[in-house]
């Protein structure tokens, strides 16, 4: 029996409907291959008003090496404030002025007085001092080393620092060694980095 149309016309004949054809859709390229990685970045970050910088991982590495990379670039990280107020462990003036007493006492023991030789010596022993002085394990202390090397000539000498200074955790330690023609000052300032 045939369907009609409302009109009453007959409806046209049913043969079995083909599909177009229809357009196959590109694929779209996966994060993982290494030429479609920058093209994707591309495309996410295109509405972007601001620059942003990325790191393409290394494809041709092996897992060793990316780890290395990774490893590099994490510590570059700087991390958010602790908000702790005050050191784990706080400076030992005492136990650091014998250390720094030592040391000069063992460095300078038959040293003439030379200025040319003082130059490159006072750098010498401001390595030495802070070297020992980061021995002692002080936690966010920075230290500041200032050695002085005076010709005793008959004068009267001052030597006066100023600092920006918080009197519960910072600190500062003295330390001189003196012979018949010279005398040697050891400054150690311990200013506490929240």
């Amino acid at each position: 029996m045939e369907k009609r149309e409302r009109g009453g016309k007959p409806a046209p004949s049913q043969a079995p409907q083909q599909s177009p054809v229809t357009a196959r859709k590109e694929r779209r390229p996966s994060m993982f291959e290494k030429e479609a990685y920058a093209q994707i970045l591309k495309e996410r970050l295109r509405e972007s008003f601001h620059d942003v910088q990325y790191v393409e991982p290394p494809f041709d590495d092996s897992i060793v090496d990316i780890g290395k990379e990774w490893k590099s670039a994490l510590a570059k990280l700087k991390f958010a404030n602790s908000y702790r107020m005050e050191p784990l462990k706080k400076f030992q003036a005492h136990s650091v002025e014998t250390k720094v007493q030592q040391i000069l006492k063992e460095s300078l023991k038959d040293v003439k007085y030379d200025d040319k030789v003082f130059s490159h010596l006072s750098l010498e022993l401001a390595d030495r001092i802070l070297l020992a002085v980061k021995e002692f394990g002080f936690h966010r202390y920075k230290f500041i080393i200032k050695v002085l090397f005076i010709q005793k000539t008959g004068q009267a000498i001052n030597i006066a620092s100023r600092w920006i200074w918080d009197v519960a955790w910072d600190s500062w330690v003295e330390a001189k060694h003196e012979t018949e023609s010279y005398v040697a000052l050891a400054l150690v300032f311990a200013l506490y980095c929240e």
